[in-house]
């Protein structure tokens, strides 16, 4: 696995590939970074994620299998500026609520894969950042997501 990170707004954050996929992002910087060009482009993404100037991310990533595939690609097409509930999702993949919000606690790839635009109906859900929900909302007011 080829590890490189970047500090932003957010904190620090390390994107992780292996074979040709992105399949994790830490909340720290790699004690030894790596080189690729897959890294590179993801990381000047999320940069300019966090700039404003990206709304979606255009990478390969590892969606995992079976309930969680179909919850992170649920998550990922949840526009920009947008929240959808566990609920909303569960719908979606045919899951309980609950399954699917252990799957999104089980997300290796936020942001990239935006967990943070599902929240509960009621409550605003958690959040595997430093910072738990305070960054989840931080995430959320970075986008213009009306908050709960």
């Amino acid at each position: 696995m080829i590890r490189a990170g970047i500090t932003g707004p957010f904190g620090p954050v390390t994107l992780v590939e292996r074979d040709g996929l992105l399949v994790g992002l830490e909340w720290r910087l790699p004690e030894t970074p790596g080189k690729s060009d897959l890294l590179a482009e993801a990381l000047a993404q999320l940069a300019a994620y966090f700039e404003g100037r990206l709304a979606r991310f255009d990478l390969p990533l590892d969606w995992g299998t079976g309930l969680n595939e179909g919850v992170r690609r649920a998550m990922a097409d949840i526009p920009y500026g947008e929240t959808r509930t566990y609920g909303q999702i569960a719908r979606i993949v045919g899951a309980p609520a609950q399954a699917v919000g252990q799957a999104c606690g089980a997300n290796p790839l936020p942001i990239l894969i935006p967990c943070h635009r599902v929240t509960g109906t009621d409550w605003f859900g958690g959040f595997s950042a430093p910072g738990g929900v305070e960054t989840k909302a931080a995430l959320l007011q970075h986008e213009g997501a009306l908050l709960i």
